[in-house]
């Protein structure tokens, strides 16, 4: 477990990264200057030396965040491992979002239940691997081992049961409900409140990302950052007026030649394409 500097630094590491990659400014050159920005009284910096190491040696920064496992949660190091992939299609300024969203979470005394929500989210927004988005999920220090062990039934259950019903039958809604039959002794340990268990109820066979948004407006868990949509703006106003260049040209040469003015003479380079004995045969 870090504490809240830790976290808070990490943060700013991630935003100052996704930041400055948009000024189109190289990864390495992006690591040495943020290594400088960060609290001396962190393990951050020397951390960032290392991720340095690995991206001039393999050309990425997961093996590095592999190595500093104490450091980097697994489910930080799997979102870069997903985004350094080349066959996969998990953008690298998303991946960096969403670290950056966690780390200021994590800063702020998160629970259990609202990390839980965000980082499943992330893996089934983005279509990501839920193999081993859970398996790194079950070894994040802050989940306990009930946590951990429930985590890994859903990794093997996923797709087979609802994931608001696994959800419900875990919750204290659920647990009271019981209770109240006559039935004290809880099957499970119990992982989620009785709001959880209520808004899992009701998002029955439902999309999960209906379920996600519901605990977001409901219980102000955090929201996973989505997909910037692409402005296309910029790069088309100068191919319009590339175009209409082009279309102006055009229509110049048609009026001149449809009024019998056409030089053609002038697009010559000044010098005949054909030797002198050919000129004098012809």
């Amino acid at each position: 477990m870090l504490s809240k500097e830790e976290h808070v630094e990490q943060a700013y590491f991630f935003r100052m990264l996704l930041e400055r990659l948009r000024l189109n400014i190289p990864l390495q050159e992006l690591l040495a200057q943020t290594k400088h920005e960060l609290l001396a009284t962190t393990r951050l910096p020397m951390a960032v030396d290392l991720l340095l190491t690995e991206l001039k040696h393999s050309g990425q920064m997961s093996p590095g965040m592999k190595l500093l496992s104490h450091y980097f949660a697994p489910y930080q190091t799997y979102l870069m491992i997903e985004a350094e992939n080349d066959r996969g299609k998990f953008d690298y300024r998303t991946a960096l979002r969403i670290l950056q969203s966690e780390a200021e979470y994590r800063s702020r005394e998160p629970n259990r239940q609202g990390l839980f929500f965000f980082q499943f989210e992330a893996i089934s927004r983005n279509r990501l691997n839920y193999d081993r988005g859970l398996l790194a999920m079950s070894q994040d220090p802050l989940y306990d081992r009930d946590w951990a062990e429930w985590i890994l039934i859903l990794r093997r259950q996923l797709g087979f049961i609802d994931v608001a019903d696994m959800i419900y039958v875990r919750s204290q809604h659920y647990q009271d409900k019981r209770t109240r039959e006559g039935d004290i002794v809880p099957e499970a340990p119990v992982l989620f409140g009785v709001h959880e268990g209520k808004i899992a109820q009701a998002n029955h066979q439902k999309d999960p990302l209906f379920l996600f948004a519901a605990m977001q407006r409901h219980l102000g868990y955090p929201e996973v950052p989505k997909l910037e949509a692409i402005d296309p703006l910029p790069t088309l106003i100068p191919q319009l007026l590339r175009r209409m260049e082009r279309l102006e040209a055009r229509i110049k040469l048609m009026e001149e030649e449809q009024r019998d003015g056409l030089d053609i003479t002038k697009f010559f380079s000044g010098k005949s394409p054909l030797p002198p004995d050919d000129l004098e045969l012809s």
